[in-house]
């Protein structure tokens, strides 16, 4: 089984990969397994903060590795959170929980003022796979989930903004979804899959 190191310290984002990647020889293990801590995040895209990332943890590791970039754009808020979607409430040295829903406090309160039909919203996310931290051609793929910002907090499920994530073709918020359908239609599920179709993960 190959061995691909997580360039993530997000508990949620690690469940939801090795779900989808439970069928490929693959044992994704996060980093903090190797004592690797995050690194800054300097970039000012999706993608450059992904590269970033990946790169970081091959070095640290010697594996390849996998890093996800991911966040919510708001069209009412010229696109914001985006890249700082994970840190909106600036909110440092506090638990993924605690920082999770102070985004969300904080989200709700800029979108006071929103009505319903201009609360569009999309997640964004770009997977980014290196073979080592010298790899000249990085595989980069994208996934882009529609739907809007609710009023309050909705379902139990996930994590970050998929409580306040409303998705029309399911009539409910992302939290309200199993694990299995949110793969199978979200904007990680779908870069993922990507990835998957054009790079053969096996030795």
């Amino acid at each position: 089984m190959q061995k691909i190191v997580l360039a993530s310290a997000n508990a949620g984002k690690l469940i939801e990969l090795q779900q989808i990647l439970a069928q490929k020889e693959i044992s994704l293990l996060p980093q903090a397994e190797f004592a690797v801590g995050d690194v800054e995040e300097t970039g000012l895209s999706f993608v450059e903060n992904a590269l970033i990332k990946a790169r970081h943890a091959c070095l640290e590791t010697g594996l390849p590795a996998i890093a996800d970039d991911s966040g919510i754009e708001v069209d009412a808020l010229n696109g914001e959170p985006g890249i700082y979607s994970a840190r909106y409430a600036k909110l440092n040295g506090v638990s993924r929980d605690v920082a999770d829903k102070a985004n969300n406090q904080k989200l709700l309160l800029e979108l006071e003022q929103v009505t319903e039909a201009d609360r569009s919203a999309r997640f964004q996310c770009v997977i980014v796979f290196l073979r080592h931290h010298k790899d000249p051609m990085p595989l980069i793929c994208t996934g882009t989930w529609e739907g809007r910002v609710l009023f309050s907090e909705a379902g139990e499920n996930g994590f970050g903004y998929d409580s306040l994530f409303y998705v029309p073709s399911h009539d409910c918020a992302s939290a309200q979804l199993s694990a299995e359908i949110k793969n199978s239609i979200s904007h990680r599920g779908q870069a993922l899959r990507a990835l998957m179709r054009c790079w053969n993960f096996h030795p």
